[in-house]
């Protein structure tokens, strides 16, 4: 049994395990720091780390000329999609913990699995349903539980909400991701992916009028570093992986992801965030039954 990929989905969900900290410093480090200013620097770091590689590699190029209209649509739309999970899930960190914002925008087995069953015909178990109940119980308490329902600030209220749509967001960008890298290779498929959100993200930022320039210069540094780690080792590794294992092993290992980040969130001094009872009890339960959720699909 060839084990690259059992070791490359362990080196990915570590990697962007680091992804929450990075912008969570930057949010310490330069509060002034618009949100959608570091999705846009993440993705253009990192697709411009797999630039040099699609200029040397011929193979790549030829097979970047000639993929079909039909994939290259495909591709074009995964990429959009990629950029909104970023502006939803990135912007959540400035207004909700690391731990809760990992928990809920990782959920994204439990709210794909109902439109895959009704659009594309892939059929739950009662084990499947099981999962996604439970899991929608474990979020009630974890927004509730923190916040209150009499008393609840409206800004982590917020935040939680642009959590979960960033989870949507996941959710569809992965699905995208398998159907596609049964036919193209990795790196025109991340080139092409990676671009295509930074596009977009542009797109978003100056339509916000997102101030980019004139940022600290470790804004620049953590974005940069962040590309190199969670976008190179982390999400370009994990859509490599995707072609080798289980989708159902695939979605399963992303639990690792929030488990990692509210660790690091734990014993970072700078961060320093401690997870509330109701985070522990609500994550414990979404994770769960996101389990449960993967378990079975295929």
């Amino acid at each position: 049994m060839d084990k690259k990929p059992y070791i490359g989905l362990l080196i990915s969900i570590i990697s962007v395990s680091f992804a929450a900290i990075f912008i969570t410093t930057i949010l310490i480090i330069a509060p002034g720091t618009d949100p959608l200013a570091i999705a846009f620097y993440r993705l253009f770091f990192t697709a411009l780390l797999i630039v040099p590689v699609v200029v040397i590699h011929k193979k790549t190029r030829d097979e970047l000329l000639n993929l079909p209209r039909k994939t290259m649509l495909i591709m074009i739309v995964i990429g959009v999609i990629l950029a909104v999970h970023f502006a939803f899930w990135i912007t959540s960190l400035n207004y909700t913990s690391v731990a809760s914002s990992v928990i809920l925008v990782t959920a994204h087995p439990v709210l794909v699995a109902p439109v895959a069953h009704y659009f594309l015909k892939e059929k739950l178990s009662r084990v499947n349903i099981f999962g996604i109940t439970i899991s929608l119980f474990g979020v009630v308490l974890l927004v509730a539980g923190n916040y209150g329902l009499s008393s609840l600030s409206f800004d982590s209220l917020e935040g939680n909400i642009f959590a979960i749509l960033g989870g949507i967001a996941a959710g569809l960008y992965i699905l995208g991701g398998r159907k596609i890298r049964k036919t193209v290779s990795i790196i025109p498929y991340a080139f092409v992916v990676y671009s295509i959100g930074t596009i977009v993200l542009l797109g978003i930022c100056l339509s916000a009028r997102t101030p980019l320039i004139n940022l600290k210069i470790e804004v620049y540094q953590i974005c940069l570093l962040m590309a190199v780690v969670s976008g190179i080792f982390g999400h370009t590794l994990y859509n490599w992986s995707l072609g080798h294992v289980r989708a159902s092993l695939a979605s399963v290992v992303l639990l690792g992801e929030p488990l990692g980040s509210t660790i690091l969130a734990v014993i970072i001094p700078w961060i320093n965030q401690i997870p509330s009872k109701y985070t522990i009890i609500g994550g414990a339960i979404i994770l769960s039954g996101i389990y449960l959720t993967a378990r079975n699909n295929r």
